[in-house]
């Protein structure tokens, strides 16, 4: 079977996530040589979402797309630049009349066309519009079938009973349905009945000795002595954490799940 790759990130928190961008990309790119890479920003300004000049940074480095979640607009300069740069996107279930766009499709280094969707859960999160509406619109579109040579969705929630409904939502429609946004991988890629590839969260790229990317200290203060303490990224060694989805060049779907860790403190895999 013919198969290419796609690489996608998870959440850049802060410099020590960009710094493993930066430092271990590379060696990633040689090794599974990607039609393209995605990466989730929405932490990548000192944790709480981006900056054009970021956006800029990740593009150098040879990043195609990238996704965000609900730290979007936590930068306000981030606004005209992603309503007028359609390889930035914001979750696609924010309401029609938000700046910039949710999904888009893309041409690969060697002329393939790359669809990627951004979705928001809602439960524990902000209160968007239902993504399995979305979703649907999705299916009913058949990108996969008609316009795009793969399609991948991230998928930015809390529960991993909202993420695996999903992904079994969007089985057989779509190429993979990554999960983002709590900043732990799971170790539960896998291949879905109908050829979706499906992993609940592919971790984040950020300084692992923390909590969730944060100064360690300064969470459990907040969680100790219920104080409104303000949180800071911690910049230690950073890991970078990821997936690459092997994609059958006939159907568009997965062949295989294989996650990435590479730098300080997690078992490099």
């Amino acid at each position: 079977m013919s198969t290419f790759n796609i690489i996608f990130f998870g959440d850049v928190v802060g410099r020590a996530g960009r710094g493993a961008l930066a430092k271990h990309l590379p060696a990633v790119r040689n090794q599974y040589e990607p039609e393209f890479i995605i990466v989730n920003g929405e932490n990548a300004a000192a944790g709480f979402g981006i900056t054009p000049s970021i956006c800029e940074e990740f593009f150098s480095l040879g990043v195609d797309v990238i996704t965000t979640g609900n730290h979007v607009w936590d930068q306000k300069e981030i606004f005209s630049f992603a309503n007028h740069n359609n390889r930035v996107l914001r979750p696609l279930n924010y309401p029609p009349s938000t700046v910039g766009t949710g999904q888009g499709i893309y041409e690969s280094k060697s002329g393939l066309k790359i669809g990627v969707a951004n979705l928001m859960a809602r439960l524990f999160m902000d209160p968007l519009d239902d993504p399995f509406a979305h979703a649907r619109e999705l299916i009913e579109s058949r990108l996969l079938k008609n316009q795009c040579n793969a399609f991948i969705v991230d998928f930015h929630g809390e529960a991993t009973s909202e993420k695996m409904s999903m992904g079994h939502f969007l089985d057989g429609h779509v190429t993979a349905v990554l999960g983002t946004h709590t900043h732990v991988p799971t170790a539960d890629h896998r291949i879905l009945k109908h050829g979706t590839g499906y992993m609940s969260d592919v971790g984040m790229c950020g300084d692992y000795d923390s909590v969730v990317g944060m100064d360690k200290e300064i969470a459990m203060s907040r969680f100790i002595t219920k104080m409104p303490n303000r949180l800071r990224t911690a910049d230690g060694d950073g890991t970078l954490c990821g997936v690459a989805i092997s994609v059958s060049r006939e159907t568009g779907l997965a062949v295989k799940l294989t996650p990435i860790r590479r730098g300080a403190n997690l078992e490099t895999i």
